[in-house]
């Protein structure tokens, strides 16, 4: 199975992304992580990728649906969740035109929508681990008494620079003038579903397993 996930940031999308990676043997698809592995990776495209951003110069679509193809090449037991891929309708046009190319199919596009004034909360109060990237939130999930991830035990946690109100409503203009095409575009083809992204961890989750299952 093959999904899009979509949403803006702070939605949630790495942390069900790595729920179905877990329980279904998906494989996230992270425009971000993409590239910052194929810089360090020796390979012909990373060579070029790395010389791009050396440059200071944006990855052109054809680079990422490139290293989307790869990855496709590899395979996944489970399938793929893109998150961050495609955010214009250019790139949903070439990522349609791949899947078909290689056999696949695009099975469900899921939008985490938000109430932006929460989601604005919610970021401005959220940390990471430094070691493993696990979220936390001082309201809803703080960070352990005793100082220690509860996921890998590490003990440095930071926040992101841009995780302020002003940067924020930033991120989310730009998010929603890129990005709001496409759910009119997914809609017309009868494979948008929405979904409460600011629910809880595990109410989120159900309703992304009953959108992909029903």
């Amino acid at each position: 199975m093959n999904i899009i996930l979509l949403g803006p940031p702070g939605a949630g999308k790495g942390t069900q992304a790595r729920i179905l990676e877990e329980e279904r043997g998906m494989k996230q698809l992270s425009t971000g992580d993409m590239l910052r592995a194929a810089r360090t990776s020796g390979t012909e495209m990373g060579q070029k990728v790395a010389a791009i951003m050396d440059a200071g110069e944006l990855v052109t679509d054809e680079i990422v649906i490139g290293l989307i193809r790869e990855q496709i090449q590899i395979g996944s037991e489970g399938g793929f969740i893109f998150d961050g891929f495609p955010r214009t309708l250019p790139q949903a046009d070439a990522l349609g035109d791949l899947l078909h190319e290689t056999g696949q199919n695009l099975d469900a596009v899921i939008e985490m929508r938000v109430n932006d004034d929460a989601l604005v909360e919610r970021i401005t109060a959220r940390s990471t681990c430094g070691t493993c990237g696990e979220v936390y939130n001082d309201i809803t999930k703080p960070i352990p008494e005793d100082g220690k991830c509860t996921t890998c035990g590490g003990t440095e946690f930071k926040r992101r620079a841009d995780d302020n109100a002003d940067s924020l409503k930033t991120r989310l203009m730009e998010y929603y003038k890129k990005t709001s095409p496409l759910i009119g575009y997914y809609y017309a083809k009868g494979q948008l579903t929405f979904v409460n992204g600011l629910g809880e961890i595990d109410t989120v989750k159900g309703d992304i397993a009953a959108a992909l299952d029903g």
